[in-house]
């Protein structure tokens, strides 16, 4: 198949581009969020391919697109103005959501669910967790939960530094989501690296609370993923403050480098994480208790961080993730 869809989400449309298919990801002068192209710095196949507005269009001219992977509203509105196809009726569609309400979290309304053609199950939804179509009010939308897929990066952990790591992007501008807070909290008492875009927001927080010496904010995101997966490999272990986040994937890649990982017992971290491969508790006290733990006995944190590595890659496997969504672009998704 020939698939549109726009790069949203690196880390998720690493492990989508892994499959059979061609991929057509749009591309704009200056890069930006609607037209991003192939990315830089994670490992995409020579079957991603970079296309623009025209040769989108071009495209759905000469009949060689098959579907489109929607994964923010107004891609309803792009695609018909770049194709003058409207999605649902003139070409298949899917709406892939990531993430969880942004709003009142049992009351907030799919942006997406009223549209005619989702009404009308022409243009079903897929979540990533359960959690989130638990979450989300999709009305009488078709909607499919495909579990996350993680490349197996290898056994890279080492554990030689007693830090802690993890990766967040802008945690200052998503305080709380975040759960930057707790993070501030635990490096009062524990080393911390943090990598990800806006870490320099971040660095003089850290600077002013943490009593151990050793915290810092680093900026890896212009780096390849490999490079990222590295750096966390030599820290001792891996922490997850997010308090609200559909199921952050630098956590699931964290434990398949092998990291044993803290983090908050909320929305699909305890299938994620289940109690031999790592700790999760609402209370930072604790999480630093058991950081500390860690940071002094690399044995025992070498073996959690390799329970975590085998519970990731058999809870999240890329083979059962391509082959869910091959089954529903095949079957699931309306023809037009």
């Amino acid at each position: 198949m020939r698939i549109l869809l726009w790069h949203v989400h690196g880390s998720w449309t690493t492990a989508f581009v892994q499959g059979p298919h061609e991929y057509l990801v749009p591309v704009l002068p200056g890069r930006p969020a609607d037209g991003r192209g192939r990315a830089r710095t994670w490992d995409w196949p020579p079957s991603v391919r970079e296309v623009s507005p025209g040769a989108v269009r071009r495209a759905f001219d000469a009949g060689e697109i098959d579907v489109v992977v929607l994964q923010r509203p107004h891609e309803v509105d792009l695609v018909e103005e770049w194709t003058g196809r409207r999605v649902g009726l003139d070409v298949p569609a899917v709406y892939l959501e990531h993430s969880t309400p942004a709003g009142p979290a049992a009351e907030t309304r799919h942006p997406v669910a009223d549209l005619d053609v989702v009404r009308s199950g022409h243009v079903p939804i897929v979540h990533v967790t359960a959690f989130n179509a638990l979450m989300w009010d999709t009305g009488r939308a078709q909607t499919y939960v495909i579990d996350h897929g993680v490349p197996d990066p290898g056994v890279l952990a080492t554990g030689e530094r007693p830090h802690l790591a993890l990766v967040v992007n802008e945690p200052v501008r998503r305080w709380r989501v975040a759960g930057t807070d707790v993070l501030l909290r635990i490096a009062r008492d524990v080393p911390m690296e943090v990598y990800g875009m806006g870490t320099e927001a971040l660095a003089p927080h850290l600077a002013a609370q943490s009593d151990v010496g050793a915290a810092s904010a680093e900026r890896l995101y212009d780096h390849p993923q490999s490079v990222l997966h590295e750096r966390l490999a030599g820290a001792r272990a891996y922490l997850h403050p997010f308090r609200w986040t559909s199921l952050g994937l630098s956590l699931l890649e964290a434990m398949a480098v092998g990291l044993p990982v803290l983090a908050l017992p909320v929305t699909a971290a305890h299938e994620a994480v289940p109690p031999h491969a790592g700790f999760l508790s609402a209370n930072p006290a604790e999480l630093v208790a058991v950081a500390l733990r860690w940071l002094a006995d690399p044995g025992e944190a070498a073996a959690i961080g390799k329970a975590a590595r085998d519970h990731v890659l058999t809870r999240y496997p890329l083979d059962r993730f391509l082959d869910r969504w091959n089954d529903l672009l095949h079957r699931d998704v309306t023809p037009c």
